[in-house]
């Protein structure tokens, strides 16, 4: 890290001009910003989960211009194939008259793609955007196409309660490194957004970072410090998912499956992230506490006992962060 001190405030000072700068346009939504920001940081993709017409084509949009990254937009459809986003390979014939397959890039082609409306289209089509995240790279007719760096996915889902949609399997939706719930505006912010959208002034995103500084920001994210005690916190929080393991409480029964390794590894990236974009070279059990939320929700699944009681992931994650909570002052 010594080697990396002198570029880490600025490069964490200019991660927080690019919030201010998101924040001219996209009115509330702080922890969606945030967070995406996050995910941008630690290398990962970010799965968004609200209501049509809440801003999320825009939030990536603003992202990409404050960024300086390419940027396109897929929609996804029950008739949507696979071909159709990752490209395809056709057989032209050159200026000599020699026939030679040539491939055409689809729109995941981009360091910034929005995913918009993902649990619309079949698995099939799911499967080859979630491969393209894990490996960073596309295969096509036995050739494989490398991803641009960076490369960063926000797939949006409407909720399952909504018809027409194909839930993600639970070992594809693990492939996230966070889950963001994207909530809606206050009579505040409506009125806000109304202003800014319905009359004449036009707001200007500026870039404040480019491709390569971003790059560094990551690598630099990489590099913050974490002590043995904030890991072993943080294995604590993964334990009480399970119900089978030492230390679970009486919200334990209503566990039907906890959070596996890539929940630990997504929590420490995340952390470290967010230490870096608040201007530190450690992670503390704050910054753990901030991200187990969108790092766990969608990696553990409750009973059918919790539906009948209406308890939900989210309100089980904050039973098992008050119980840690206790268990420190106490």
């Amino acid at each position: 890290m010594s080697e990396l001190l002198q570029p880490f405030e600025q490069m964490s000072q200019k991660m927080s001009g690019v919030r201010t700068e998101i924040e001219k346009f996209i009115v509330g939504q702080e922890q969606a910003i945030e967070y995406t920001l996050l995910s941008i940081l630690a290398d990962g993709h970010a799965l968004l989960e609200g209501a049509p017409g809440l801003g999320k084509t825009m939030l990536i949009r603003t992202i990409s211009e404050a960024l300086d990254l390419s940027f396109k937009r897929i929609q996804f459809t029950p008739d949507l194939m696979p071909s159709d986003i990752t490209g395809t390979t056709l057989l032209e014939r050159d200026g000599e008259g020699r026939q030679r397959f040539t491939f055409n890039e689809g729109p995941l082609f981009s360091q910034l793609v929005l995913a918009d409306e993902i649990n619309r289209a079949t698995p099939k089509t799911q499967s080859a955007l979630l491969e393209a995240m894990g490996e960073k790279t596309v295969t096509v007719l036995g050739n494989t196409y490398p991803m641009e760096k960076p490369f960063f996915v926000l797939a949006t889902q409407n909720p399952i309660d909504m018809e027409g949609t194909y839930p993600l399997p639970e070992a594809q939706l693990d492939r996230f490194l966070c889950k963001i719930n994207l909530l809606h505006p206050s009579p505040t912010e409506l009125k806000e957004i109304v202003k800014r959208t319905t009359g004449t002034t036009v707001i200007t995103i500026q870039k404040v970072i480019s491709r390569d500084e971003l790059l560094l920001a990551q690598r630099l994210v990489r590099e913050i410090v974490i002590a043995e005690e904030m890991v072993d916190y943080a294995i604590q929080l993964i334990s009480m998912t399970h119900a089978e393991t030492e230390g679970a409480n009486e919200w334990s029964q209503y566990i039907q499956f906890g959070s596996g390794p890539r929940g630990l590894q997504a929590m420490i990236r995340l952390a470290k992230a967010r230490a870096f974009l608040t201007g530190r070279v450690h992670v503390s059990i704050g910054d753990i506490r901030a991200v187990a939320k969108p790092a766990l929700l969608h990696r553990i699944q409750l009973n059918y006992e919790a539906e009948a009681e209406g308890i939900t992931n989210e309100t089980f994650l904050d039973q098992v962060l008050a119980s840690m909570r206790r268990e420190a002052v106490g």
